[in-house]
């Protein structure tokens, strides 16, 4: 690719599909090492950064935007959950070179390992990006701050507002809920009221986080690097509980999961649900082909004798830089995490979530309200920025993988005709287990 200057940037795409093609490829590298700390090394400048396929558009636009800066652009896999990653990693740890300068992570699980001490791959940003971290709500990047530390940069911020099918409420009186016990009353309500309609979605991996984590339940409670607090007992579990039972029970909600291939045709009898703000767009306008001027966002629901909403978080990817370099390598790695996070050109033109960094959500919104696809077009991006604030902050990402847990347990529990109680009940013993099998200590209060 020509540049504007003398020098040439190379981008390399290519699918890292295992450890031995991904070490041959990789040209970020520092000498050999051990296990532990390693020597920081300085490249000259040139960079290698590590995307899955959506934000392969992101990098481009860093090149584009950057021609004196030599990068080398990697496609990894981008499967959610996957283990691969965090096992080249060791690999790198053991080879003492390998690691890329920054990279967005599959999953947000990755960034406990990347952090953990025996990896330790992921630098603090605290003091290198202050400056950008300002311009985040702290609720937005609270899943970075880990030890009192930034280890990640938030891409997009993905929490849930209430969304409702506002041509059927206006068809049908109804009134839109404001907590979430009206919520799973009214659910029952036009369950029977109008059979085949649905008020939600229970059977993918960020039901959740969808009910869960919007609870306030201690699932993903972290202590420390090796201890959690896991209690399906808490009060704030047993409310979030007996809502999901309500809408089994009432033949309310789909076992299905939002991602499932029938989802698209359950998906047109959906009348409200809590979701992401990336439902919008992605689930309703591209995926499901819903009508514009059908669906809307409202601010998210509140408990029951509580204040202020409480709402779960499904998603937002993040990105990490390398601790393992210096001097002008630094600099540049740090140039690229600014503008991936920050920079119109990708988090605006480009992007198709809600930024995580604030200064740049009003020109998103207006790019994207244009489409005027929402009913109540307005007030559904307004719920887009506020929804963030209501997301419980002692929810961390860890080594096991809640959501995955959910899959394996309530998941074919409810496809079965189970009871709800049941698939609960192998839920909390697989996590506990899960939790174990990775090294923690498992607190129960």
């Amino acid at each position: 690719m020509k540049t504007r200057g003398s020098r040439r940037t190379t981008v390399k795409t290519v699918l890292v599909a295992g450890v031995a093609s991904t070490m041959f490829l990789l040209t970020a590298c520092s000498p050999a090492g051990t296990t532990g700390d390693q020597e920081q090394t300085d490249s000259g400048g040139k960079i290698t950064v590590w995307v899955d396929p959506p934000r392969v558009p992101a990098a481009e636009a860093f090149v584009t935007a950057h021609p004196e800066i030599e990068t080398n652009v990697v496609q990894i896999d981008g499967t959610v959950g996957g283990k691969n990653l965090q096992q080249q990693f060791a690999q790198f740890n053991q080879a003492g070179k390998g690691w890329p300068d920054a990279i967005f992570f599959p999953s947000n699980d990755d960034i406990a390992w990347a952090t953990g001490a025996q990896i330790n791959y992921a630098a603090d940003l605290t003091d290198d990006m202050a400056t950008v971290l300002e311009g985040y709500d702290p609720a937005v990047n609270a899943p970075c701050e880990i030890d009192d530390k930034i280890r990640c940069l938030r891409n997009d911020a993905a929490p849930d507002v209430f969304w409702y099918n506002a041509t059927f409420f206006a068809e049908n009186g109804y009134s839109v809920p404001k907590t979430w016990e009206e919520y799973g009353d009214l659910a029952v309500q036009i369950a029977a009221e109008h059979p085949g309609k649905i008020s939600g979605f229970l059977g993918d991996a960020y039901a959740p986080d969808r009910y869960l984590w919007a609870s306030g339940c201690p699932t993903n409670a972290r202590q420390s690097e090796t201890e959690v607090t896991i209690n399906l007992d808490d009060p704030s579990c047993v409310r979030a509980k007996d809502l999901i039972n309500q809408l089994v029970e009432g033949n309310a909600a789909s076992t299905l999961g939002i991602f499932d291939a029938d989802a698209a045709t359950a998906g047109l009898e959906l009348v409200m649900s809590p979701g992401a703000v990336w439902w919008g767009d992605y689930l309703f306008n591209q995926t499901w082909k819903i009508p514009a001027g059908t669906m809307a966002g409202t601010t998210p629901l509140t408990w029951d004798g509580e204040s202020e909403p409480s709402t779960g978080n499904e998603g937002g990817g993040l990105w990490g830089m390398s601790s393992h370099i210096t001097g002008e390598q630094k600099k540049n790695a740090l140039t690229f995490m600014e503008f991936v996070a920050t920079d119109p050109a990708w988090q605006v033109e480009l992007t198709t979530g809600l930024p995580g960094y604030g200064p740049v959500q009003d020109a998103w919104i207006e790019k994207q309200s244009a489409a005027n696809y929402f009913a109540e077009n307005a007030a559904t991006f307004e719920a887009f920025k506020e929804a963030a604030s209501y997301v419980p902050g002692d929810h961390a990402y860890m080594l096991y993988n809640t959501g995955g847990i959910w899959a394996e347990t309530v998941t074919p529990a409810l496809a079965s005709g189970d009871t709800f109680d049941a698939g609960w009940s192998a839920f909390g013993d697989e996590l506990v287990n899960q939790a174990k099998t990775f090294g923690y200590t498992v607190q129960s209060e």
